[in-house]
């Protein structure tokens, strides 16, 4: 008998260790989570497929984190351009409230979300996977978020592009939006600050244009349902 137990205790044992990579991730990930970060870029710049392809990159970092149940959106806006209607990133990310993979409010609702109020910061701006993103200090310095908008979150007017072709250039050409999810920058001004609106990219729209000005290629995902 006392063989028998010591078996099955080790089998209990074994089988807990093998379950322990996936608790550990429903700790980082819960259910409950409405926003996020992306963990990583889609790899080539600023071309994300357009909104569609941004929409299937968080919805598919989300469900690979166990985030399931939920329609996802990215945080970008579009610009008028080559026949194309305008879409301004606040009206595609629902009503709120939103709360990070700790379960952490950064805001209650879209007024909220562009206010002086909103609690979105470097330690509170976390991935997916409940993980902190390199900020300014940091190497490398990966605070810069493409949203393509303006402060309070719309899309820009005129011929000057600030979307990348509409998430769909990876060369040298174009230029897009970008905040700073640290809310830090150079100086102590309101667009060194900004999550959302803080400086365009130079050089281009590619992967290392990104990296030249402190970021790489990551986005805001918000729940919008």
């Amino acid at each position: 008998m006392r063989g028998t137990n010591g078996l099955s205790l080790m089998a209990l044992i074994g089988v807990l260790a093998l379950a322990s990579p996936g608790a550990a991730q429903a700790q980082t990930a819960p259910a409950d989570t409405t926003f996020f970060v992306t963990s990583t870029g889609s790899g080539k710049g600023a071309d994300l497929g357009g909104l569609e392809g941004a929409d299937r990159h968080c919805q598919s970092l989300a469900e690979a984190a166990g985030i399931r149940g939920k329609v996802w959106r990215a945080y970008l806006s579009a610009q008028a351009m080559n026949g194309a209607t305008a879409v301004d990133a606040r009206d595609r990310i629902g009503r709120g409230p939103w709360q990070n993979a700790k379960g952490v409010v950064i805001a209650k609702d879209v007024a909220d979300l562009h206010g002086p109020g909103n609690n979105l910061t470097k330690q509170t701006a976390l991935t997916e996977k409940g993980e902190m993103v390199k900020g300014r200090g940091d190497q490398p310095n990966e605070h810069d978020m493409l949203t393509g908008s303006q402060p309070d979150g719309t899309a820009f007017s005129g011929n000057q592009d600030m979307t990348c072709g509409n998430w769909t250039k990876s060369g040298a050409d174009g230029a897009a939006m970008l905040g700073h999810h640290d809310r830090t920058g150079l100086d102590e001004s309101a667009e060194a600050k900004s999550w959302n609106a803080s400086h365009a990219s130079r050089g281009g729209c590619s992967q290392d244009a990104l990296k030249g000005t402190g970021g790489a290629g990551l986005f805001y995902c918000f729940a919008a349902n």
